[in-house]
């Protein structure tokens, strides 16, 4: 007699499939005398709703699922209630209990920083003002107070369709905090990459260019618009042949890294050395989607390696230079001494007296060679001046005007503000007389010769700089001619002893080298710019000085014999018994009194011995065992007052550093002559 009401059941079909069903029933008639009654059953087909709520909750599992792998959560707000219902994956984000109700709008200030809770906020309002879906990236606030990055989106819903006024938000919170790292780690590898000094050119994997970072720009000269999808083959030079870019694909192609040095163009046509190495880059599952290279330009530093290296070179012809100076130069006083002599006691008309003049002429010449030769040793005495290198210049125009010709026009270009230099005078003619003429006899025919000075300011990154050339002020002595030129190879070599490009006869190959020298004794820097055709310029820094520049005409003075002796005490000693003879008959024929000894020990035991003072010391100063420093300063303190005087061929810095003479130092280059002698002589004992 009960009722039965929904009463799910599931039962076969005739055609042998299932089918669910809900049974209601209920009884209609009583029971008659058999026991027998009516009852009403009712049979709904259940099978298309059971397989949608099974499809629902499959689907509801699914985005489950994929929200928790997305790390996304949804929300959705009933604006008139202000009620704020949460997925459970947005509860988990927010590591908050499923079962801990969501804040309201107005209370989610614990869940962001100021900042961003203002820009959420205002995103929010203008969603519900316009009905503007919204989306926002923007730093987050857990629970337990970590910070994370995450992106927020809502759309609006209005009531009566699209005219009525916004009713609810709906919307997604997503958890970025992985990805946001990885953008910010690619945006700093991308940052790195664009400042780096190195150029980085990345392409597809057939070649074509997909990315440049302004070092390229800067290196090539071509912008990344440019160059973006097109083959790094625009770069070639032709310097290299196809078997070298053969060898190269080869190589990055079969999955190695490919390092070398190519000779590239630039867009502006110039030519350019570079290290590169180009690396293939692969996939997760190993193939090759693109490659990477990084490029230095090496073409400066490849120079200064050349400049380097002429340099060394240069510094090793200079040391043995210095070495056979020493014995050359004795030999030479030598051979001018017995000449002179010789002159002296033979009849003009005498038959030998052509022939000594011959060989007084040759060994004048080969002196001058190894005064030259030591000038670009920087060994070569020299007694610096404070000058001003413009007055020290128009001093000697006219000379120099008479030097390189009347077919030659010499132009005058003094620069203001130009500091005084300290060097001596002599080296200054020196300098401008050698590049004077060989800027002369690079012009073929007529033509321009310019002399230059200025003023300049060198710091750290200055090219000079990687000369070893200091920071600071400097004055600049430039020669700029309208020649022929010269070549990269001539260049190299221009300040070697012996280069010449001249003909047999015409040159010794040292006047640029004593340049050189003089220049480097002088703490200062030399270079040349040159192509055929196209003349040559020399420059020369020298050091400037905050001194005074001394008055009057700057060139070297001239000495005379002085007072004649009066028998003066000389003592000499010099180690060479030849150059000792003829200098001790010197000293006689000038009618100085004279002691001579083979070196230091038996100058001191002469000493030792005599019973009157000794007027001036002449000594040599390289000899074996006491150099002619030490020997004076041990005689002078048993003879304080003795006058000395210095001779020598090579000074090997005991009285001179690197050529420099010091203060109050009487000095005889040789080879000497008589006269030269005499007035050293006299200068150091009148002083």
């Amino acid at each position: 007699g009960e009722r039965l009401s929904g009463i799910e059941i599931r039962r076969l079909r005739k055609d042998g499939s299932w089918i669910d069903l809900s049974l209601s029933a209920a009884p209609i008639a009583a029971a008659d005398e058999e026991g027998k009654g009516r009852i009403l059953a009712v049979l709904e087909d259940l099978t298309q709703r059971k397989d949608q709520t099974e499809t629902l909750k499959r689907s509801e599992r699914i985005l489950a699922r994929a929200e928790r792998a997305a790390r996304l959560g949804s929300w959705e707000w009933h604006i008139a209630s202000d009620t704020v219902t949460w997925s459970d994956e947005l509860h988990d984000i927010f590591r908050m209990s499923r079962e801990e109700a969501p804040p309201t709008f107005d209370e989610h200030g614990a869940l962001y920083p100021p900042e961003e809770l203002a820009r959420l906020r205002a995103a929010v309002q203008e969603t519900l003002e316009h009905g503007k879906p919204f989306e926002i990236e923007l730093r987050a606030r857990r629970l337990d107070g970590e910070q994370f990055w995450a992106v927020s989106r809502g759309i609006a819903e209005r009531a009566e369709g699209d005219r009525g006024p916004v009713t609810h938000l709906f919307g997604s919170f997503q958890d970025i905090s992985d990805r946001k790292a990885k953008e910010i780690e690619r945006d700093r590898l991308l940052l790195a990459i664009e400042q780096a000094r190195e150029a980085v050119l990345i392409t597809e994997a057939d070649g074509t260019i997909l990315y440049v970072n302004p070092s390229f720009e800067r290196m090539t000269g071509y912008r990344r618009d440019e160059v973006r999808g097109r083959n790094p083959s625009l770069l070639r030079s032709g310097e290299q042949d196809e078997d070298f870019y053969r060898e190269m694909w080869k190589t990055i192609t079969s999955g190695r890294t490919w390092e070398g040095r190519i000779v590239n163009r630039r867009k502006d046509g110039r030519l350019y050395t570079e290290e590169m190495s180009i690396a293939p880059v692969r996939d997760s599952s190993g193939a090759t989607v693109s490659y990477v290279a990084v490029k230095r330009d090496v073409t400066r530093d490849l120079q200064l390696e050349a400049r380097l290296q002429r340099t060394q070179k240069l510094e090793s012809i200079g040391r043995l230079a210095g070495g056979l100076a020493h014995d050359f130069n004795n030999a030479l006083t030598v051979i001018r001494a017995h000449t002179e002599l010789a002159l002296a006691e033979i009849r003009p008309d005498h038959p030998l007296h052509e022939h000594f003049r011959e060989i007084d002429s040759a060994a004048t010449h080969s002196a001058e060679l190894i005064r030259q030769l030591l000038s670009f040793a920087r060994q070569q005495p020299v007694v610096p001046k404070v000058l001003d290198l413009n007055a020290t210049v128009v001093f000697r125009l006219d000379f120099f005007r008479r030097l390189i010709g009347e077919n030659i026009e010499l132009q005058w270009h003094p620069g203001s503000g130009v500091a005084p230099v300290r060097i001596d005078p002599v080296q200054v003619e020196q300098i401008l007389t050698n590049l004077l003429v060989n800027a002369r006899d690079a012009i073929d025919d007529v033509g321009t010769i310019v002399i230059e000075t200025r003023a300049r300011t060198l710091d750290e990154s200055a090219p000079e700089a990687a000369e070893d050339l200091p920071p600071g002020d400097y004055t600049v002595l430039e020669v700029v001619d309208s020649g022929r030129g010269m070549d990269e190879s001539t260049v190299s070599r221009v300040f070697e002893p012996f280069f010449t490009t001249k003909e047999i006869g015409e040159g010794t190959g040292l006047g640029l080298a004593t340049v050189y020298g003089i220049v480097k004794q002088n703490d200062g820097f030399i270079d040349v710019r040159s192509s055929l055709d196209e003349g040559s310029t020399f420059r020369v820094l020298l050091p400037a000085t905050r001194e005074v520049a001394e008055s009057g005409p700057q060139k070297p003075s001239t000495r005379d014999g002085g007072t004649p002796p009066d028998s003066e005490l000389v003592l000499l000693v010099e180690d060479e018994e030849p150059l000792r003879r003829i200098a001790e008959r010197f000293l006689e024929k000038i009618g100085y009194r004279v002691i001579a000894a083979s070196g230091a020990e038996e100058a001191v035991d002469l000493v030792k011995t005599l019973s009157q003072p000794i007027d001036v010391l002449l000594t040599d100063v390289v000899m074996p065992g006491m150099n002619g420093r030490q020997l004076h300063s041990l005689l002078d303190r048993a003879q304080p007052g003795m006058r000395c005087v210095y001779m020598s061929g090579y000074t090997e810095d005991v009285i001179a550093h690197r050529g420099v003479l010091e203060s109050n130092v009487h000095f005889l280059q040789k080879p000497f002559t008589l006269e030269e002698l005499a007035n050293t002589l006299r200068e150091a004992l009148e002083r």
